[in-house]
């Protein structure tokens, strides 16, 4: 007998982007029957009404195996994640992934080796204004080798929290990626909010190294009146053959840490932002508007928090999220209950909701591909991403009528609420999400390329 059946549901079959109702059978792990007639099973499901989706796949996160992170990422439809981001990565991956899977997780979990920390800052380039020098750059290329033999999905940079870094480095990592056949997010240098030549930079890269490059959180970057003249950029590149593909979110109000060089003040005066536009995402001061006495004061007491910048204009989400080679992203991080930015609980609901209830931006089907499908195939995730007969049972139920976000920010209201509309998630078979509520399931695992 089937261990479990989900009956009644609206299946998104994301191949041919259309929708039927069909009847799904689990066993092991695995999806091993789609029926037209309901099925008999150990324990049943009752999907009348619902969308049963693949579970989503977040191809721009910060989880890292921070617990809540996965928690808050599963009950909003998340079955797997994509880590090590923006140049941060836990520095070991082989300890990582041999602790993650003694210890168990919500969600699998893929991992990017991080130039900033994993790599730069081994090779003993820890100056961030500085370039890496010859035999510097020779260093991170070996560690670069063993994370992606040891099983990395490639190498991420954050080229806008190591500034100095030289193109030479980047080049060179970006080879040796594109040697194994892995990918490089990069989350974009940025010397002004008005920069476009950090564009032009990865379209170098790409031009000359043959890498798969993903521009990270591209609203984020770009949201300051520039998203529009950036795609044009990035359409015009991809037309000359680069292989570039975007993530983006569903807000142009962004959050890092205070000890970046983001928030640097040469940065903040360079870029004429006002105090203002601040609030304090975690610790002490959560939810306090900056003001010049309490920046000076946090920087030599509190440096480690995290701080959101508000600026941009909405539309620009949505331009970002209907081109066909965006994907949703929610640049989750680990916070502690009550801390953050929405975005760790409320991305895909939100984007459900407005892309495709309220907006009509997107078919419910189109959506669903974006979320599933498209970064399965982006990342190489050949077991995951679909609805189909021996792929992995990783399931998404949602009422598309109902999905919703909650989450918002921390000067009015609580960033990480759950969100609506989402009754049931299974990670490798196992419900881990039962009306609404995580129910403290740990069945994620590591995967290695």
């Amino acid at each position: 007998m089937l261990t479990t059946a989900i009956n009644h549901g609206v299946m998104v079959d994301v191949l041919t982007k259309t929708r039927h109702q069909r009847n799904i059978g689990i066993q092991e792990g695995k999806i091993v029957q789609i029926s037209d007639r309901p099925l008999e099973a150990e324990s049943v499901i009752d999907a009348n009404g619902l969308t049963v989706s693949p579970g989503f796949i977040d191809v721009h996160s910060h989880v890292d195996g921070d617990n809540y992170a996965g928690i808050l990422s599963v009950c909003q439809g998340i079955t797997t994640t994509v880590g090590g981001n923006c140049g941060c990565s836990p520095v070991d991956l082989n300890a990582f992934f041999r602790e993650q899977e003694e210890i168990g997780f919500p969600i699998h979990q893929a991992m990017l080796i991080g130039h900033q920390t994993s790599l730069r800052e081994r090779a003993g380039a820890v100056d961030r204004y500085r370039p890496a020098t010859k035999e510097q750059v020779e260093k991170m290329g070996i560690l670069a080798e063993k994370a992606l033999q040891d099983g990395a999905c490639g190498v991420s940079f954050g080229l806008d929290y190591v500034p100095g870094s030289s193109l030479d480095e980047v080049m060179e990592l970006a080879r040796i990626c594109e040697g194994y056949g892995r990918i490089c997010p990069v989350h974009t240098r940025l010397l002004t909010d008005k920069d476009m030549y950090s564009l032009y930079e990865l379209f170098q890269v790409a031009r000359e190294t043959k890498v798969d490059i993903l521009i990270s959180h591209f609203v984020y970057q770009y949201c300051n009146g520039l998203v529009q003249e950036g795609l044009r950029m990035v359409e015009k590149a991809r037309r000359e053959g680069l292989r570039i593909q975007m993530d983006s979110g569903m807000y142009t109000n962004w959050t890092t840490y205070f000890d970046t060089a983001t928030f640097d003040l040469a940065n903040i005066q360079n870029n004429h932002w006002h105090w203002e536009q601040m609030v304090v995402a975690t610790g002490k001061y959560k939810g306090q508007i900056m003001s010049e006495e309490l920046y000076h004061h946090m920087k030599k007491e509190y440096p480690k928090e995290a701080i959101i910048f508000f600026e941009g204009e909405e539309q620009e989400v949505y331009d970002c999220l209907v081109k066909p080679y965006v994907m949703p992203s929610t640049d989750i991080g680990a916070y502690a209950k009550g801390e953050g930015h929405p975005q760790i609980a409320g991305t895909f609901p939100k984007y459900l909701k407005e892309m495709v209830r309220e907006r009509k931006l997107l078919s419910l089907e189109e959506a669903v591909y974006k979320a599933t499908w498209m970064p399965a195939q982006v990342f190489g995730f050949a077991q995951k991403g679909e609805i189909s007969v021996g792929k992995d049972a990783d399931l998404t139920l949602f009422d598309a009528e109902k999905i919703c976000d909650k989450a918002d920010y921390p000067h009015r209201g609580a960033p990480d609420a759950r969100p609506e509309g989402i009754p049931y998630v299974f990670v490798d078979r196992v419900l881990t999400v039962k009306n609404g509520e995580y129910t403290g399931a740990c069945s994620g695992k590591i995967i290695k390329k």
